[in-house]
């Protein structure tokens, strides 16, 4: 018997997918360099990935270098680049200004073990840009920041409760597991302790009778933790008065609120969504941009509740300080790479001209879906793009598709097989992006790449349509 080949190996595991798909043999006969390693990694890594969101089939590319908005894989395929390391890319990838503050950091050591002035610098342009941040505590995650957050609130209120929006993603530690992507009842996930799901309040997004009730029925609320442009940075949006209503709220009940700007931050403006809408929490958890690319994340907020950080204000207070170790906590490298990264941010346009492609996307990818005839569409505000699927058959323009008149479950409801065959027959024309499906565009993007992913839509919906998907 002959051996089988890496990309058969690799797909062993497709399950779902057809093997007659010209969309896939075409993905197959593309990538057999990523095939090869997918294979090796299915060996040793749990379904072969180290992130969720790049689990695909038959397997994802495997890249090796990327710069500006574009990344070409182990085979020399070049691809636009939408994923934008999770989103932490808006400058994109390579920038030299932050390629330079991580050059010269290096030789000086990449973990002193002790305080260090870049740790200094960094909080004092996060202090700078940030609203409510009069002080910042530095983490290695944005998990890790939405967790402190959580845990500084609690001290600081004296409750026990937490109201999170149905759809809103914060991190994957036990608080925010459920009502995302599954358990919308409030139900703990797998490995989740029941009575700590319970202190968890689910809310629908944007709903202010909802939030209103919820307040007025329960005094043991510590924080109200919310994306504010909406969860996913938008694919599940709400208006936008929203976060002025809840500012009202929270603090008519004594109640932490919490903007996770891990996404937004320093991407919808400097200062982030607080910055641009003009309504300032009580604390904001940051990652992603924060770090220039590296691993990194913050809290930034009110002093009087990041206190309970302070060995000198907790004792002086009578208050028991709040324990926080954390062993790459604003490693030099990430330190000095976020402080060029976010200089670039405060003295240019870069938020700018990312949202300015970004609508720009989307009104390219709409005209594809209204010259196919295809009743899709792509919304999203600021830098973001979302493909909305239509899974109830609506009557819709893409162009003028609202997704606030659509409910939350409806906006997340989407094939997974369909979704991975859109995936990777953009792959196959060039065009890399997340798997919701979406993504973001950035300040690196350019006039060449908007007629490149116009086309590689346009060819990958002829494809599903002559697979009978469309």
């Amino acid at each position: 018997m002959s051996a089988a080949t890496p990309q058969a190996e690799a797909s062993s595991g497709a399950g779902m997918l057809a093997s007659n798909s010209g969309i896939v043999q075409a993905y197959l006969t593309k990538t057999p360099g990523s095939a090869t390693l997918a294979a090796e990694a299915r060996d040793i890594l749990p379904s072969g990935i180290v992130h969720d969101a790049r689990h695909m089939q038959p397997y994802g590319i495997y890249v090796t270098r990327a710069e500006g908005s574009r990344k070409w894989d182990r085979d020399g395929n070049e691809y636009v680049d939408y994923a934008g390391g999770h989103g932490a890319l808006l400058l994109g990838h390579g920038r030299p200004e932050v390629l330079a503050a991580i050059q010269e950091a290096l030789p000086a050591g990449t973990h002193p073990g002790a305080n260090h002035e870049r740790e200094v610098r960094w909080a004092q342009i996060v202090r700078e840009l940030v609203p409510c941040a009069e002080r910042v505590r530095f983490t290695s995650s944005g998990t890790e920041a939405t967790h402190m957050a959580l845990r500084l609130a609690r001290a600081h209120t004296g409750k026990n409760k937490i109201v999170r929006f149905k759809g809103h993603f914060h991190g994957w530690h036990d608080h925010m597991t459920s009502g995302y992507m599954s358990h919308f009842d409030g139900a703990p996930t797998a490995g989740v302790l029941p009575d700590l799901a319970s202190q968890v309040i689910l809310l629908p997004p944007g709903d202010e009778a909802a939030a209103r009730a919820a307040f007025e029925a329960d005094d043991d609320i510590a924080a109200a933790i919310l994306e504010p442009t909406g969860g996913s940075f938008g694919l599940v949006p709400h208006a936008f008065e929203f976060l002025g209503f809840l500012r009202e709220l929270t603090a008519k009940h004594g109640v932490a609120l919490i903007f996770d700007e891990v996404i937004t931050g320093f991407r919808v403006s400097p200062g982030g969504a607080q910055g641009y809408f003009g309504v300032t929490p009580d604390m904001s958890t940051h990652a992603k941009i924060i770090a220039g690319g590296l691993p990194g994340g913050a809290v930034a907020g009110r002093k009087d509740i990041l206190d309970d950080l302070d060995f000198y204000a907790a004792k002086e207070s009578g208050r028991e300080k709040i324990f926080h170790p954390g062993t790459f906590n604003a490693n030099p490298v990430s330190a000095a790479a976020g402080t060029a990264a976010l200089t670039i941010v405060r003295d240019s346009d870069a938020c700018e001209r990312a949202s300015a492609f970004g609508a720009e996307l989307r009104a390219g990818l709409n005209g594809v879906l209204e010259d196919e005839g295809v009743p899709w569409s792509v919304y999203g505000t600021f830098s973001s793009f979302h493909l909305f699927m239509n899974p109830r058959g609506r009557a819709i323009t893409p162009s003028a598709f609202d997704p606030l008149e659509i409910d939350y479950a409806e906006l997340k409801q989407r094939p997974p097989e369909l979704v991975n065959k859109i995936r990777l027959g953009l792959l196959v024309n060039g065009v890399d992006i997340q798997g919701w499906p979406g993504g973001m565009a950035s300040a690196a993007n350019t006039a060449d790449d908007l007629p490149v992913t116009v086309d590689a839509f346009r060819e990958t919906i002829r494809m599903l349509r002559r697979e009978g998907e469309l």
